[in-house]
């Protein structure tokens, strides 16, 4: 199966002076947010939602409020796609459901726009692969660090080869103690739900290798542990709200400041039992909360990666070695950074949508082998919604389909898988104690070159 290209999803409706008709399946934060008001604010005179479906009757009715907007709503999905007829599905559920809904859309003839991750284990995968190959129709993913101001200088930087052939990949992303323990208290420390952190968060940065390194992975071996959250503490509640020991734990967060989640989450508890401050000690949680993973390439690349849900910070750091010398660079890590980061701000920011001001730079070292002297590469950089990404990544989904994209930031079903199924593979590697071939899990054949 070749590379899903992003084909033109809104452009032919315009064209025809109507707008776009898109349906939402899932309506938490990020439903209701980044794929929901946000679209009717910004793309609002080409599309418009005529229908959304969740489980959650009251979580419907408020998500109409806070998007603005007034359309039928449904608990049935089949009924709302007979229905309204869309032209495109957005599919924002739990991770382990995106499958179902993708495939469904698929079947009725319309195109997908899913949520990372694309699924959460290899059956899922591979039926999701069948479904678009019979239905002619396209299933774009939603990865908007690809988009990013500092990941697109590094993507056109190794396009220029300083490196030489890139021979090893060093990358390690580090969750801070209010965005990692986020993760614990809600459905994805499940992993039934979300597939571990090594699916649901990680996707993300396996995309981001997939892409910089423009090869397929090959085979994977990894190791994880779930050694500081869920059961490894003295004393634990049934949620934040309701805990005798919010005095003690450095962990207690309280809903009640926000406004949204109450009325999102708090106020509809009683239609589908789902707590948003649950306790992040509580015995159901059984994801990794470290990980180390291995990855070949068929381009012969090896890659170190980790995933660390309890840091004082939050950022990454990633290098690129090469024939010939190394490139690096880094975001947020505070001994870098002149201005003072607000740890606790920093993903509330990005999955609300707001804009934290300018960052002058980021940087890019590189040094060629045996030179005394190494360059800093300053890019200019916005810390709106994921470096900016965010608003480049809708931009080219829904204003312009047709912008020139050389670097193919835009991602489709081949790409989601080959993200996914890395993740996938870690856990089954874990589970197993074995390396996993990728050719083990999916019908793809990994390709050397993806082709820039």
């Amino acid at each position: 199966m070749g590379a899903t290209v992003l084909s033109n999803p809104v452009g032919a409706t315009v064209a025809g002076n109507a707008k776009k008709r898109i349906v939402l399946v899932g309506t938490g934060v990020r439903g209701t947010s980044f794929w929901g008001r946000n679209l009717v604010e910004k793309y609002g005179d080409i599309l418009e939602f005529v229908g959304m479906c969740d489980i959650n009757v009251g979580r419907l009715e408020y998500a109409k409020e806070y998007m603005g907007i007034d359309c039928p709503v449904y608990t049935d999905f089949d009924k709302m796609m007979e229905e309204q007829k869309p032209e495109m599905v957005i599919v924002t559920t739990m991770d382990s459901t995106h499958h179902e809904f993708i495939i469904k859309g698929l079947e009725y003839g319309v195109d997908v726009l899913t949520e990372k991750p694309l699924t959460t284990d290899e059956v899922k995968a591979q039926a999701i692969i069948d479904a678009e190959r019979k239905s002619g129709k396209k299933v774009i993913v939603g990865f908007n660090y690809r988009y990013g101001t500092l990941a697109s200088a590094i993507k056109e930087q190794l396009a220029k080869k300083p490196t030489g052939e890139i021979t090893s990949v060093d990358f390690h992303w580090y969750l801070n103690t209010y965005h990692g323990a986020s993760y614990f208290r809600r459905w994805h420390g499940e992993r039934d739900k979300s597939g571990t952190l090594l699916v649901h968060k990680a996707t993300h940065h396996f995309d981001l290798l997939n892409w910089l390194i423009d090869s397929d992975p090959v085979e994977v071996e990894a190791y994880g542990d779930l050694e500081h959250y869920g059961k490894n503490n003295k004393f634990r509640g049934a949620n934040c709200r309701s805990c005798a020991y919010t005095d003690k734990c450095q962990y207690y967060y309280d809903i009640t400041k926000n406004e949204h989640y109450m009325k999102l989450y708090v106020a509809n508890e009683k239609y589908d039992g789902y707590i948003r401050d649950n306790c992040l000690w509580r015995d159901e949680v059984d994801i990794y909360d470290k990980m180390a993973v291995q990855i070949k390439y068929a381009n012969n690349v090896q890659v170190s990666y980790s995933l660390t849900t309890y840091s004082p910070y939050e950022g990454w750091r990633i290098a690129f070695n090469g024939t010939n010398g190394r490139l690096e660079s880094w975001l947020d890590l505070p001994w870098r950074r002149d201005d003072k980061i607000n740890q606790a701000g920093l993903h509330a920011a990005e999955m609300n949508q707001k804009d934290e001001g300018t960052i002058e730079y980021d940087e890019i070292f590189w040094m060629e082998n045996f030179a005394k002297e190494h360059e800093i590469i300053k890019v200019r950089a916005s810390k709106g919604g994921h470096g900016g990404g965010d608003t480049r990544l809708q931009d080219k989904i829904f204003k312009n389909p047709d912008m020139e994209d050389p670097y193919k930031h835009a991602a489709g079903s081949r790409d989601g898988v080959m993200a996914a199924i890395i993740g996938i593979a870690a856990r089954k590697s874990i589970e197993e104690k074995r390396p996993v071939k990728i050719e083990e899990l999916i019908d793809i054949k990994p390709h050397p070159t993806r082709g820039v």
